[in-house]
């Protein structure tokens, strides 16, 4: 009975071989069995005498030492084959410009001049972000100013097609004021966004006493009033014209508070190009309109080099041409 009794154990631990802790149990319990049999068997026969017996019993001893050698190659093998693990995506972002010079809401703010620009940002999973960004500017468009320097934060969420965004910003010129008022440009403004797939409307709110430093002093129009509550609509129309090209078209009309005739509006058209590699290149042409050609000679009091104050058009059409690399 001795050897049909080791065979039946045997294929019981085969057939238990799915999971590493059956195999365990089946084979401390066909190591018991088979040693109290061998014990029996012994006292009326010799083992030497069936060397093939002998040698299936030494077997059967190394089949857990086997059956772990086997678990420890086969998980070596998952191990060197299962594809690495992905690293997560980092939360911040940089970017940097260089630029022909630097336009914004239609206003040459680099007076003509080329712009490198800048910035970093955060975004967390839950919807919340910050950034900053800096650009260099000419203190013949904001006295005393080279760089401004852009601070904001917010959080974003989807519904559907539609994607929401609330935030703040305030805009730094470190060392810029209208000397004449003793007036400072930093301002600040609350920003609504909401875009509906390739549109994107923002209302950009001044909640700060001035915005841009527009008050009385500055403008030299009424006494002791302010700009607070002065208003962006910005109307934004993005498309993907494929192979790594899109265009935008842009349209603006920002609304002085209390000084209405400085009041004036701007529209865009932009076409970039996304190249591998976090890179891409932009042509744009800009133009503004001011009411009543309020800006059409605009100046600082800011000398050139033949004693003379700088007078431009800021609104006047240009062209700007950039390139950008994303990290």
């Amino acid at each position: 009975m001795f050897p049909f009794a080791a065979i039946a154990c045997y294929h019981d631990i085969a057939k238990a071989q799915s999971t590493k802790q059956t195999i365990d149990i089946k084979m401390e319990t066909y190591q018991r069995g088979v040693a109290s049999m061998l014990q029996k068997f012994s006292k009326t026969r010799k083992i030497s005498s069936y060397p093939w017996l002998a040698a299936a019993v030494a077997f059967s001893f190394q089949l857990p030492a086997l059956a772990q050698t086997a678990d420890s190659a086969a998980a070596k093998d998952a191990a060197a084959t299962a594809p690495a693990a992905a690293a997560p995506a980092s939360p911040f972002t940089a970017n940097v410009t260089i630029a022909s010079q630097y336009v914004s809401r239609g206003f040459r703010q680099t007076w003509g001049k080329p712009a490198i620009q800048g910035g970093v940002d955060y975004a967390h999973p839950s919807g919340l972000f910050a950034g900053t960004w800096m650009s260099s500017v000419s203190d013949h468009f904001i006295e005393g100013g080279s760089v401004e320097w852009d601070l904001y934060g917010g959080y974003t969420g989807t519904a559907g097609d539609f994607t929401y965004t609330g935030q703040i910003y305030y805009y730094l010129y470190p060392g810029a004021e209208a000397s004449f008022a003793k007036t400072k440009y930093n301002y600040g403004e609350a920003v609504a966004s909401l875009t509906y797939k390739w549109f994107n409307v923002k209302y950009w709110l001044t909640y700060t006493p001035d915005y841009f430093g527009y008050n009385s002093a500055t403008l030299g129009i009424g006494s002791g009033q302010h700009s607070r509550g002065s208003g962006y609509l910005d109307l934004n129309g993005t498309f993907d014209l494929g192979s790594g090209y899109s265009l935008l078209l842009h349209y603006g009309n920002e609304r002085v508070r209390n000084f209405s005739a400085y009041s004036f509006q701007d529209g865009k058209v932009a076409l970039s190009k996304a190249f591998d590699g976090g890179w891409t290149v932009t042509g744009a042409v800009t133009k503004g309109w001011g009411k009543n050609g309020v800006y059409d000679r605009y100046t600082t009091g800011v000398l050139n080099s033949a004693g003379q104050a700088e007078v431009s058009n800021p609104l006047a059409t240009t062209l700007v041409l950039s390139l950008t690399k994303t990290f």
